[in-house]
């Protein structure tokens, strides 16, 4: 279908004040007076994290100019109907300056397996969006369940027209983000996205790279400001995790590739700066006390007996530095002239058994958690993961090119791209993983992975956003014994992997998918999303793509469909459809 950019619709004061004027929650509900300059939603609503019998809400209300200090109160309300005739719940919360006037409330009583409406109202009598949140279904509900799987939302880089497609779907029960859901980067001309960014209009604000709380929080209004990502976030509740950029990139306990000490300052205030932020602007449940920020992201979710998901934490909680090939890849020259590798060195550093992504006490947590939900009859245990779990070398380019189309490419590209390629096609000859930042980073991690979930006797299937790639993959541990399935899903806007920028017409996905025994399916190409069924005889991934991101009309298509049914103790082969 064609959509075009939607354009932005709301009440004003009066007709908000009219229609409202039967319900008591107008703006004399709130002892306001007729000339009080109103407080206005600009940043859409939201909810997430949705139980059986309660669901967050969230929204920002805007204060009036020069009162940005001030507090507002407001009204919440949910309804079963579209016009709030009888409300299920309902409640007065005051969004102060020290939470960015940011609102979360959780609606509580609700019946499982119903959709909602839901608005707030200033003390001015201005009404926000409604969105349509559902809880979760009943305890033994076997009903299909639907999901969209979104990752990698670069605003500059082009439009939303994905969030859009996800609005539209004709179902979704609930939206899972696995992260990248703002960039920290600047709006210089060489920053990431600002190619396009500056040929769209769409600059980053701030125009430097986020580093304050001012900052950050800055950066999330701007995101949650466009039309597109608001449709999505109204269309259903959302279950989101972070990745890197919600701090910075590559991050790991004690720093992170994109963070300077010397010009950023202390790493350990950035990150809970980061946050921080994060907390207050997106529909995640806040930590209970004692409970630290980036904890709170492990919750666990149960769909009646088809499905519980597990969302986990890569980043910030337990993960040992990446290694890297530019300086954990040794090269010397043999009698011949010839650069060699100490791959053998290499890989030694690779299998260290103390290397960590998750840690022991999350590894735990998944284990009992998934052990729980196999013991409440769930079907299908989903982990919500950050990035590609399966086994995946890199593509030996000269074997399948040759020297003479290698040479060609390497003679067609610029002086600046030349050697990045002659960069990746020697160390592709390697055989050894295409991205360290993975779970292939963290073999013994992994494993240790696989071995709480086989105890558990889960039925996994794991998704990953990171890669702007699809992929659907087979998992299997170091003996070869299999587990169970990935779905990776590809970004909303963020480009391409840079392997397939530098080999274009060069089909690269398929060369991986070739090699990798793990690897059933990859596409670079689309942006886009993942849209998951799940039933208690089978999980069906579609990869829906959108035909373009530089314009605000776009096409959505099904690239590829797949599905693997459950088998007694497992999961049974992926299969296109």
């Amino acid at each position: 279908m064609t959509r075009p950019h939607p354009a932005r619709r709301g009440l004003n004061r009066r007709q908000a004040l009219a229609s409202l004027a039967g319900s008591g929650v107008a703006g004399g509900a709130f002892g306001a007076h007729a000339d009080t300059a109103p407080a206005r939603f600009v940043h859409g609503v939201a909810s997430g994290d949705p139980y059986a019998d309660s669901v967050l809400l969230w929204t920002r209300i805007t204060p009036p100019d020069g009162a940005h200090l001030q507090p507002v109160r407001l009204r919440w309300e949910v309804s079963e109907s579209a016009d709030f005739a009888r409300l299920a719940a309902s409640g007065d919360y005051l969004a102060t300056h020290e939470r960015d006037h940011t609102v979360k409330v959780v609606a509580e009583g609700l019946q499982p397996g119903r959709w909602y409406h839901y608005r707030f109202v200033s003390e001015a009598g201005e009404v926000s969006p409604v969105g349509r949140t559902r809880t979760l279904p009943p305890h033994d509900s076997r009903d299909p369940v639907v999901w969209a799987v979104a990752s990698c939302s670069l605003h500059p880089n082009g439009y939303f027209n994905a969030y859009q497609a996800i609005a539209d779907l004709d179902r979704v029960d609930a939206v899972l983000h696995l992260g990248d859901y703002i960039y920290e980067y600047g709006a210089a001309a060489g920053d990431y996205g600002m190619r396009n960014g500056l040929a769209l209009g769409r600059v980053p604000e701030p125009a430097h790279e986020i580093v304050t709380l001012g900052d950050y929080r800055q950066r999330h209004a701007q995101y949650k400001a466009d039309p597109q990502l608001q449709a999505a976030h109204a269309r259903a509740p959302w279950i989101v995790v972070y990745d890197d950029h919600e701090i910075t990139n590559d991050p790991w306990v004690e720093g992170a590739q994109n963070h300077q000490p010397e010009l950023e300052g202390d790493w350990a205030t950035r990150k809970a700066t980061a946050l921080r932020a994060y907390y207050e602007w997106m529909p995640i449940r806040d930590p209970g006390t004692g409970v630290g920020l980036s904890a709170a992201t492990m919750r666990d979710f149960r769909f009646g007996q088809v499905a519980s998901l597990h969302m986990v934490e890569t980043r910030l909680l337990a993960r040992t530095r990446q290694l890297s090939y530019g300086r954990d890849l040794n090269w010397s020259e043999d009698a011949s002239g010839r650069r060699v590798a100490d791959v053998e060195a290499f890989e030694r550093l690779r299998q260290d058994p103390s290397r960590q992504l998750l840690g022991e006490s999350q590894i735990g947590w998944i284990e009992a958690s998934t052990r729980a939900a196999v013991a409440h009859g769930c079907v299908w245990q989903v982990l919500g993961n950050q990035v590609v779990t399966a086994r995946v070398r890199a593509p030996n380019l000269r074997r399948v090119l040759g020297d003479d189309m290698i040479n060609m490419a390497l003679a067609s590209v610029d002086d600046a791209t030349r050697p990045r390629l002659q960069q990746m096609v020697e160390q592709y000859d390697l055989g050894l993983p295409v991205n360290l930042d993975s779970w292939d980073g963290y073999p013994a991690e992994r494993e240790r992975l696989y071995g709480a979930l086989r105890r558990a006797g889960a039925r996994p299937v794991v998704l990953a956003g990171d890669s702007h790639s699809f992929w659907v993959n087979t998992l299997s541990d170091e003996a070869g014994e299999k587990l169970g399935i990935e779905f990776g899903t590809t970004a909303i806007s963020s480009p391409s992997p840079s392997a397939s920028a530098m080999l274009p017409g060069f089909e690269i996905g398929q060369v991986i998918a070739a090699q990798n025994e793990e690897v059933e399916y990859v596409d670079f190409g689309p942006r886009g999303f993942l849209k998951l069924t799940l039933t208690p005889e089978a999980v069906t991934g579609e990869l829906v793509g959108v035909s373009t991101i530089t314009e605000p009309r776009f096409q959505t298509t099904v690239i590829r469909s797949y599905r693997a049914e459950a088998v007694a103790g497992g999961v049974g082969p992926l299969r296109q459809i």
